[in-house]
């Protein structure tokens, strides 16, 4: 099996790990600590997940190198906003709706999910002591 591949089967164990994520927030954080702190605390729990998908998966990716850490990362990233994008578009919501979750309003950390998502086979490599 190709590297390209695995990636991309990490990275849809990363996506039903997400949307586990936001079924969690929705249903039980929201009620119990309010939209603003759901959603820090969410990116948190996702950023934290994907860390550590990453460092799970990094022996069977087989990589090494900061390159391919990084091409790993970007990768993770590019499926990520295309789905993203993707299906929001497919349930009908406008761009300006989409973009509102690149803003921080209300406590959205999801840039910063993105960031740890790009970043995350490097600091999985790091606490590996590759």
């Amino acid at each position: 099996m190709g590297v390209a591949l695995k990636v991309l089967i990490v990275w849809m164990g990363i996506l039903v790990l997400a949307i586990a994520n936001g079924l969690l927030r929705e249903s039980l954080l929201v009620p119990v600590l309010e939209t603003m702190g759901a959603l820090v605390l969410s990116g948190l729990i996702l950023s934290s997940l994907i860390i550590a998908v990453a460092y799970v998966s990094l022996p069977w990716l087989q990589i090494s190198g900061h390159a391919q850490l990084f091409a790993v990362g970007t990768s993770w990233l590019a499926l990520t906003l295309i789905f993203e994008f993707s299906f929001g578009l497919w349930q009908g919501k406008s761009w300006l709706e989409l973009l509102e979750a690149y803003t921080f309003k209300d406590g959205n950390i999801w840039l910063v999910v993105l960031m740890v998502t790009t970043l995350s086979p490097y600091i999985a490599a790091k606490f590996r002591g590759w």
